[in-house]
């Protein structure tokens, strides 16, 4: 990312939040996406927000400049959680945004610490889902909310197509929407709401697909021609679950 960034610019000197936002958001959706969350979320200043599974930072980063709230960010990935932490002292946004090492389905929080929680295409990863969803409920405090997006299961989602994402994608399991809702609501949560974000996701999905194949050479020499190949296939197989509606997305809202 520095690397792209440093040949566009010539120098990391005086890099702004707004020029790292161009290339730090890899989730599906982009800054769009952080605004509806923000907006589904009622994110303001002052608040304390929780981005679980966070990455290398950037939706976190965003929050904190875009609302002037305080963010904390954690993450399973030691090297995403000094990463996120690097990017964010070179933006100068390290007064706002912090970053812990932990387990979503652990969190290394007192009870009622959090205004929000988000977290964006990451309890697909998780085993114990429910588990994850009963600590988000935990940290926040009463009236705060839990948003968050993830791949679920469509109607003709198979076996083998677990296998499928498995392999791909280490997905744990991928639940269908009302095995969320009811996950969501075992936890204690209220109003709780779930919005269909599968038609605006599979073009985001063709776009990677061409750009993964647009950088194989890239890719080649830093992995290896058979590793880039197998997973351009399973991209592929991605793309066709989605087309098909196998698989698709979701925004969930959730009221402590």
């Amino acid at each position: 990312m520095l690397a792209k960034i440093r040949d566009a610019r010539g120098t990391l000197a005086g890099l702004t939040p707004e020029i790292l936002f161009e290339h730090d958001q890899d989730h599906y959706g982009g800054l769009a996406a952080n605004d509806a969350l923000a907006e589904a979320a009622g994110i303001d200043a002052g608040q304390l927000v929780l981005d679980v599974c966070c990455g290398l930072g950037g939706p976190a980063r965003y929050q904190a400049w875009k609302h002037g709230c305080r963010v904390i960010g954690l993450d399973a990935n030691p090297g995403r959680v000094e990463g996120a932490r690097e990017l964010t002292e070179l933006v100068h946004l390290d007064g706002q945004v912090a970053f812990l090492y932990g387990d979503a389905q652990d969190l290394p929080f007192s009870d009622a610490s959090f205004d929000v929680v988000l977290s964006q295409e990451a309890f697909l990863h998780l085993a114990d889902k429910a588990k994850g969803v009963a600590e988000a409920h935990r940290v926040l405090r009463p009236g705060g909310r839990f948003v968050f997006t993830d791949w679920i299961a469509g109607p003709d989602f198979r076996a083998a197509d677990r296998g499928v994402m498995w392999s791909g994608v280490a997905a744990r399991g991928v639940p269908r929407v009302w095995d969320y809702l009811g996950v969501l609501e075992d936890a204690g949560f209220t109003g709780v709401a779930a919005t269909d974000l599968s038609a605006a996701w599979v073009p985001i999905l063709r776009d990677r697909l061409a750009m993964y194949e647009a950088l194989r050479a890239d890719a080649i020499r830093r992995t290896g021609e058979d590793l880039h190949r197998a997973y351009c296939r399973f991209y592929a197989k991605f793309v066709e679950l989605a087309e098909s509606g196998a698989i698709g997305g979701a925004r969930f809202v959730a009221v402590k």
